[in-house]
């Protein structure tokens, strides 16, 4: 029963690493980077300040939203400055502004999820 259940959480794990990754890859480096600190922090927080851990979760998705905003600006600006834009160049404009929310949606997922295992 418990290398069952130790199977499936290995699963999840790799699934949920491989996710982490490609989002990582599809963000801007500045905003996944930032990210990325913010979920180590609040694995460590897990163990060394566990009143910290919904702190790094509520940072995770404000920096997350950030980077969505300012990442619409620039291609709009860009839509913009460039007059006609095909409906598939913005549709992947879109993708990549919405990566970073996503990213830090799925880290305050998880410090939630730390801090009710914790309790």
């Amino acid at each position: 029963m418990k290398t069952k259940i130790l199977r499936i959480m290995g699963l999840l794990v790799g699934i949920i690493a491989s996710l982490i990754i490609e989002f990582f890859y599809q963000g801007g480096v500045l905003f996944m980077s930032i990210l990325t600190i913010l979920l180590i922090g609040s694995i460590v927080s897990y163990f060394k300040f566990p009143e910290k851990i919904k702190l790094f979760g509520n940072m995770s998705l404000a920096v997350g939203i950030l980077g969505t905003f300012i990442g619409l600006y620039t291609a709009f600006e860009f839509i913009q400055q460039a007059g006609n834009v095909s409906p598939a160049i913005l549709a992947g404009g879109l993708k990549v502004a919405f990566t970073t929310t996503m990213y830090g949606l799925i880290i305050y997922i998880f410090s939630i999820g730390l801090n009710l295992i914790k309790q």
